[in-house]
């Protein structure tokens, strides 16, 4: 069995905080600012530029994609690092498109993440070709599927309401219609189990701030399927992404595999600050981390239902149809999270009306759950939300 108190020891969480905002951006682990620091010191500090071949900077987008590939089920050689999660949407949606270019339809869900859409759109007007985003309720996407469509791009689990798609269920009905499928991972990895071998995944990418902890900005991770590496073609087809960068030849040839999908130069600093939350995930499965998951949803939204009877459970009941996160719908949503934060629970709002917990087991236990539920208590029903100093929107909400 995993360790939960032991991982919750490696973490750095500010005294009288109960954190709750793991969908957003993950704690630091108390071994980041050493590691970090070593590799500022030792690497760069003393080894220069010679840090790229002898500390090894240049594998480390494939090295550490290797590390994010067992967590989401994915074979060595499939997965790599590098950039954001929007390049990384860019780069899958154009490179599925060419492997179906007889087809002009990409479909999505109007509750999929608004980058995800928005960088389609962009893709499509530059692609100028016809192509069109369709978008579907994130219930009837089943329903929508059609020989028509080239490629089915979804988040598995909602950035709201934390609902979860049947990845292998709606990737099996596409293929069968010969679509490509693409799947955003930003809030499955390190929150649910994904095997992405096992559902036959063409593509998924995903962000590693989140629940894995890798920092503010952290890079982005893309994932091919093995079946799909050779006849890839990268749309965004930078000097590290070539078969020999330092050839420095005119002509762009698409390197082997995965390597392929590379784009500039790695960011060293922020890929070895993931890294040593990556030692910690070392430490437990994912199994147990979704058990556990569920284990704290069910008893927060037990908690609230009887706390608060004013708040309205946004987020599927049963755990096995959501990920790691609980929204609960409140008018006052804004006000009522910059309340919770300012009492010492700190979650997120998403618009319109939802106030949003993350529960990550690394970190978070029964008795900060239940701690969480009395201060939202006594926000929601002692009205301390109704407070101006709350009612300013800050520019990140």
């Amino acid at each position: 069995m995993s360790d939960f108190q032991k991982t919750k020891s490696m973490f750095h969480l500010p005294k009288g905080i109960i954190y709750l905002d793991g969908t957003s951006l993950g704690p630091l682990p108390k071994a980041t600012p050493e590691k970090v620091g070593s590799m500022l010191t030792q690497e760069w500090g003393d080894m220069l530029i010679t840090g790229w071949n002898k500390a090894d900077w240049m594998g480390q987008p494939s090295r550490v994609g290797d590390r994010i590939g067992k967590l989401i089920g994915a074979p060595a050689g499939s997965v790599v690092m590098g950039d954001t999660l929007s390049i990384k949407v860019y780069q899958a949606v154009a490179s599925a498109l060419e492997l179906n270019p007889s087809r002009k339809v990409v479909l999505s869900d109007n509750g999929n993440f608004p980058t995800d859409l928005y960088m389609v759109e962009g893709l499509l007007k530059s692609l100028d070709k016809g192509q069109e985003l369709r978008l579907a309720n994130p219930e009837d996407v089943e329903a929508a599927l059609s020989e028509e469509i080239a490629v089915l791009m979804l988040t598995e689990v909602d950035y709201r309401t934390g609902r979860k798609h049947d990845m292998k269920a709606l990737t099996q009905k596409a293929h069968a219609l010969g679509i490509l499928v693409i799947w955003d991972l930003a809030h499955s990895a390190g929150a649910v189990e994904v095997d992405l071998t096992a559902c036959d995944a063409d593509f998924a990418i995903g962000c590693t701030y989140k629940y894995l902890n890798g920092g503010p900005g952290a890079p982005a991770f893309i994932y091919v399927a093995p079946k799909h590496q050779e006849n890839v073609r990268p749309a965004l087809s930078g000097w590290l992404g070539h078969e020999a960068p330092f050839a420095f030849d005119i002509d762009y040839r698409p390197g082997t595999g995965i390597e392929r999908m590379r784009v500039g130069t790695p960011p060293v600093i922020a890929l070895t600050a993931l890294e040593s939350s990556l030692d910690i995930w070392d430490m437990v499965t994912t199994a147990d981390v979704r058990a556990k998951s569920i284990e704290l949803c069910d008893l927060f939204i037990a908690e609230v239902e009887k706390r608060c009877p004013s708040l309205e459970l946004s987020s599927p009941r049963d755990g096995a149809n959501r990920g790691s996160q609980i929204s609960f719908k409140f008018e006052h949503a804004y006000a009522g999270m910059q309340a919770l934060i300012d009492n010492g629970v700190v979650g997120d709002f998403r618009a319109p009306n939802s106030m949003r917990f993350g529960f990550t087991p690394l970190y978070i236990d029964e008795e900060d759950v239940i701690g969480a539920a009395a201060i939202l208590e006594r926000v929601i029903n002692d009205n301390l939300w109704d407070n101006p100093k709350y009612q300013t929107r800050s520019r990140v909400t």
